[in-house]
């Protein structure tokens, strides 16, 4: 569902303006996603989008003049810090519209039709709409499927990164500044600062009212992201009666696998460690033909139709599958349970000690399981040494229903529904359910640090 920002804009600078913002991309990457979009329906309107080749670009003037980056956007795990600093007023073409993506101007573009000097733009006319997240026209088909954070607007002048950003001494990475200094002008303003607000945090009260769709705060961020499905790696049926080479669809943030297609389909991760301790829950939508569990990086190389905790070749996995509550690890069967259908199934993964250890909601371990018992690993399936991240099977049963996969790396939701009343979390890394173990986290940027 198409969610979007909106609100009307007072006359302002129409040739001077700043746009930062933190976006992750989570879907749709080959669709027309706008970022930013200010004019009539129909009309003169100006739009900055990511295009149907995953490529930013400014459109401007009902397109008559486009500045697209060569660069693509897919990237499903990183956070972007996206600048674009217009002044029409310059009397050099190239410096009317720069581009920064994480600090750095870009350079190489795949067209760069800017406009003429001092010509005035839809940004900043009055009475014209300002869109968060979709376009003023044909709202609903061309939304933005992702997240964004720390959204800044300046009304008057061209801003530099350095603003809104900065380079970390130590790690070298391009870091966000928590409260930026700068005058907003007229229709400045600064949104989703601090969480999901929309009323605007600048000198001003150029507040947004949420046209459309629902706001859900994330504990994912552009300093501490968290683990999610990856919607770019296929890894699908090639099973008799199953669909071969086509990848459950990936819904909620990347966090629900299969709700909207009927697919035998594996969904892994986008951040694996070799040591640490983590924690994920997962709960099975349908019935139990679905499996949870872990794996190495090479599993979506591995051939189609197996699981985790199937027997493959260079390949190291462990999970537990619905029907029967089989806990495996690679190919060998540790323990049965019974069916999982409407449980919460929790997975705690000793990457130090090499050890899996699985739960129903917040009752006992199974297998009489202790995660907190170190290098004893008791009643845990062993992990041999490998590097590892969380991985869901969504599965058809041969085409009679979907059975899907909603997890929980730490956002605190199982699709769209919050946990009822979070677990303790010595960590304060992610929110769950249910209790965390001693020494364990959520597998985030944060929780490999910790």
């Amino acid at each position: 569902m198409a969610t979007y920002l909106d609100r009307t804009q007072s006359a302002g600078n129409r040739k001077t303006f700043t746009i930062s913002a933190w976006v992750k991309r989570v879907n749709r990457l080959n669709t027309y996603t706008h970022l930013f979009t200010a004019g009539p329906n129909p009309g003169a309107w100006d739009t900055l989008r990511f295009d149907n080749d995953a490529q930013l670009a400014f459109r401007i003037n009902n397109d008559s003049n486009v500045i697209k980056l060569n660069r693509k956007f897919r990237d499903t795990n990183a956070w972007y810090h996206i600048v674009l600093a217009v002044d029409t007023t310059q009397g050099t073409a190239s410096d009317r519209v720069k581009f920064y993506v994480n600090g750095v101007q870009e350079t190489s573009f795949s067209s760069t039709g800017y406009p003429s000097q001092n010509q005035d733009l839809s940004f900043n006319n009055n009475s014209l709409t300002l869109r968060i997240g979709d376009a003023t026209w044909s709202p609903g088909s061309q939304y933005l499927d992702g997240i964004m954070s720390h959204v800044h607007f300046c009304d008057g002048t061209a801003l530099a990164p350095t603003v809104f950003g900065s380079t970390d001494s130590t790690t070298g990475e391009w870091s966000i500044k928590t409260a930026p200094s700068f005058t907003p002008g007229t229709n400045g303003f600064t949104i989703l600062k601090d969480g999901i607000t929309i009323t605007d945090q600048s000198a001003n009260s150029n507040n947004f009212s949420l046209a459309s769709g629902t706001l859900t705060k994330t504990e994912d961020n552009p300093s501490n992201v968290f683990c999610t499905l990856n919607g770019n790696i296929v890894q699908a049926g090639g099973v008799s009666g199953r669909d071969s080479n086509v990848s459950a669809s990936l819904n909620n943030g990347n966090t629900t696998a299969g709700e909207g297609t009927a697919v035998f389909s594996n969904q892994l991760g986008t951040i694996f460690a070799s040591s640490g301790k983590y924690y994920a829950e997962c709960k099975f939508g349908g019935d139990q033909y679905c499996h949870f569990g872990v794996t190495s990086p090479n599993f979506s190389d591995a051939s189609l139709g197996s699981y985790p905790g199937a027997s493959l070749t260079g390949v190291n996995s462990a999970g537990i599958y619905g029907n029967g509550g089989l806990a495996r690890v690679n190919g060998s069967t540790i323990f049965t349970d019974s069916n999982i259908t409407t449980d919460t199934i929790c997975l705690a993964m000793d990457l130090d000690n090499g050890a899996l250890y699985i739960r129903r909601n917040n009752g006992s371990w199974m297998n009489s399981g202790n995660p907190e018992s170190g290098a004893t690993k008791t009643g845990a399936i062993t992990l041999p040494s490998d590097t590892y991240s969380w991985i869901v099977t969504s599965h058809n049963n041969s085409g009679s229903g979907r059975n899907y996969m909603k997890v929980n790396f730490g956002n605190g939701y199982f699709g769209t529904d919050a946990v009822s009343s979070a677990g303790t979390n010595a960590s304060n890394n992610g929110i769950f359910e249910y209790d965390v173990p001693a020494g364990y986290t959520a597998l985030s940027t944060k929780g490999l640090n910790l």
